[in-house]
């Protein structure tokens, strides 16, 4: 499996290139956002590792240039640790987030772990209903597009997600920890922010007044289910 490598401090690059290529990758790197985005573009990777801070193009345009093109497996590795800048990463479309200091093990594992849940989502969603409508909303579940009132709507991965999971289930309500289960396909441990950050950005992107859902509607107590739609 070929990985996109972007970091721009060398002894790190060259140092997670050397262990991934032992675990049986071919790595691309590259050390600044504008080159990035021209090797993204060359080639087919199975999963992005990005720095936020890189120079000419900061690590956030990368993600969503990417983002407007593909749906790859994207992995922040970056030394911001608050949490409001990891909010902001796996908001704007980044799947997982590594925080510098890292051991190159845990960075493997989350790396066979994103591959893993990309793998089994296209297997899945290639013997489902690809095109699933419910009010003004419609999702193509093959190539990942949503349109409300035939006007197209950019959704990250997690978003699309979450939204075809209540749409395929208008009327089963979901807790935090299924919705966290279902979509991110791993244990519950408690990060309600995860879910809460998705939940709003998908609410302010296909909601007419996100403080007023009618599509992604909180069951108080509970959690998230599909709206009653005519």
């Amino acid at each position: 499996m070929k990985l996109l490598l972007i970091e721009d401090d060398v002894e790190i690059s060259d140092m997670l290139k050397k262990f991934l290529e032992t675990e049986g990758f071919e790595i691309v790197t590259a050390y600044d956002g504008e080159s990035a985005c021209e090797k993204f573009f060359e080639s087919e990777y199975s999963l992005v590792l990005l720095d936020l801070m890189i120079p000419k193009v900061d690590g956030m345009e990368v993600m969503n240039i990417i983002r407007k093109k593909s749906m790859v497996p994207i992995i922040i590795v970056s030394a911001k640790d608050t949490d409001s800048d990891k909010s902001l990463g796996l908001g704007l479309g980044a799947d997982d987030y590594v925080t510098k200091p890292f051991s190159v093990t845990e960075v493997l594992a989350r790396i066979k772990a994103n591959i893993r849940r990309s793998t089994q989502y296209a297997t899945a969603n290639s013997n489902e209903e690809s095109t699933i409508i419910r009010g003004d909303l419609v999702i193509n579940t093959e190539d990942y597009s949503v349109l409300k009132k035939g006007k197209k709507i950019e959704l990250t991965s997690k978003e699309f997600e979450i939204l075809k999971l209540l749409m395929k289930n208008p009327k089963k309500v979901y807790t935090k920890e299924q919705l966290y289960s279902s979509v991110w396909n791993d244990a519950y441990v408690g990060d309600e922010n995860a879910v809460n950050v998705h939940i709003s950005r998908l609410r302010n992107k296909i909601e007419d007044n996100p403080r007023d859902p009618q599509y992604v509607v909180t069951v108080w107590g509970i959690g998230y289910k599909l709206g009653e739609l005519e």
